[in-house]
């Protein structure tokens, strides 16, 4: 990966040279085909590019900004209230497209010239803009999750489900935090117009359909209505419906998140079929029991071996993008969680939680780059002033979700079918 090989074809490479070094070159190359095989035709496997696609149509469609629009109308009078409207949009759309890179790259475009207008710091403007597109991580139907999922054999569903309650928690906190910022310093962030009730009706009718499609899949999937792989392709449907019926989405948009999806799956699927090569490879060579073995022989307790893995994973932040991480640790992290009696839900929504802050914390964070990658006149150093504020209540977040784990168990174990 330093040698920058994608981490998919590195972890493929590895694993089937391991494997092949071990047990010979004809099974490992066997492997590499049956592998490959059982991935792209695995109904289970087919909840990403379905979700995928469900965000393509919904991104072309131009939601984000009225998502915007919509929640500015509300909150856009109170003192950085464009902030708090950029988060609330942003969870609306990371909660239907699942992806935090692209939230982060949207809403740079459509939030950050608005907060730019009415005279928000630079700073403050694209750190809400990074820590919004964290959400994308969280909010079902969140990739990463599913990814976790697919990798530790554990219910995408009940995942999804796990999310909603720790992802409207952070909505809240990111909230809360532009609120006391505005108190501390009330110099710093400027009030807007308020918006009249017509305005406001107007603008949630703009937004109305996507939102119910959303709380339809979700709530298909919590009361057993679907099965995920069910509801990505209803989702996809479902946003597809909608973007033509509004006259949003037209043959080269459909054309457009047709590639974008395809595009995404693929890169996904290649890297979760090297990410299950390596798997072969350490199971053979017992590398996770050997590991468990190391931790719960430290003598740290159950607590200080789950602090040692968060704070490996907030290096790791520093290093490579969310989905690698999941996909390259988690294979050695899970047996050691497990044989420690934690909850393996609860677990996958720790270690999302995680990274997203890998996603926006300095040196290094995904979401910042490609920030700066939309707004050409801005400092790296000057994102990362905006988010530090932001890191400290996700610190907040995580310690409360680590002492209260039924707020990530409490839906899932309500779940029907």
């Amino acid at each position: 990966m330093l040698l920058r090989v994608p981490v998919g074809m590195a972890m493929g490479l590895v694993g089937v040279t391991g494997f092949g070094y071990l047990t010979g070159f004809a099974p490992a190359l066997k492997l590499v085909g049956q592998t490959t095989m059982r991935t792209v035709t695995d109904y289970t496997f087919g909840v990403i590019p379905m979700f995928l696609l469900m965000g393509a149509f919904v991104s072309v469609s131009g939601i984000s900004r009225e998502l915007f629009r919509a929640a500015n109308t509300f909150v856009g009078h109170w003192r950085g209230g464009l902030g708090i409207a950029t988060i609330a949009a942003c969870g609306g759309f990371a909660a239907i497209s699942g992806s935090s890179v692209a939230t982060a790259a949207t809403f740079s475009t459509v939030a950050y010239p608005e907060m730019r207008r009415f005279n928000y710091p630079q700073s403050f403007a694209a750190g809400v803009i990074a820590v919004g597109g964290t959400l994308g991580a969280m909010l079902p139907p969140s990739t990463v999750l599913a990814v976790y999922g697919i990798i530790t054999q554990q219910d995408i569903g009940k995942l999804f489900i796990a999310g909603i309650i720790p992802g409207l928690l952070a909505i809240a906190m990111h909230m809360i935090t532009i609120a006391i910022i505005g108190r501390v310093k009330p110099g710093f962030l400027p009030t807007g117009a308020k918006s009249s009730w017509a305005e406001r009706v107007n603008a949630i009718n703009d937004v109305w359909s996507p939102l119910l499609l959303f709380v339809f899949v979700i709530g298909g999937l919590y009361g057993g209505l679907f099965i995920p792989t069910e509801a990505g392709a209803v989702g996809a449907v479902g946003a597809f419906l909608i973007g033509v019926l509004r006259g949003k989405l037209g043959g080269e948009g459909i054309l457009q998140s047709l590639l974008q999806a395809t595009r995404t799956a693929a890169a996904v699927l290649t890297v979760l079929i090297g990410a299950l090569c390596f798997g072969y490879f350490l199971t053979i060579t017992q590398t996770p029991q050997h590991v468990t073995q190391f931790l719960t022989g430290l003598g740290v307790g159950p607590y200080g071996v789950l602090a040692l893995i968060l704070l490996m994973y907030l290096a790791l932040g520093c290093l490579m993008d969310a989905l690698a991480m999941v996909i390259l640790t988690v294979p050695i992290v899970f047996p050691v969680v497990t044989a420690l009696g934690f909850d393996p839900i609860w677990f996958g929504v720790i270690i999302v939680m995680t990274v997203e802050l890998g996603l926006i914390h300095p040196p290094v964070g995904m979401n910042v780059f490609v920030i700066k990658s939309v707004i050409k006149d801005i400092n790296m150093s000057t994102i990362f002033v905006g988010v530090l504020p932001f890191v400290v209540t996700d610190l907040i977040r995580l310690v409360i979700l680590i002492v209260f784990p039924l707020l990530a168990t409490w839906l899932p174990q309500r779940m029907l079918g």
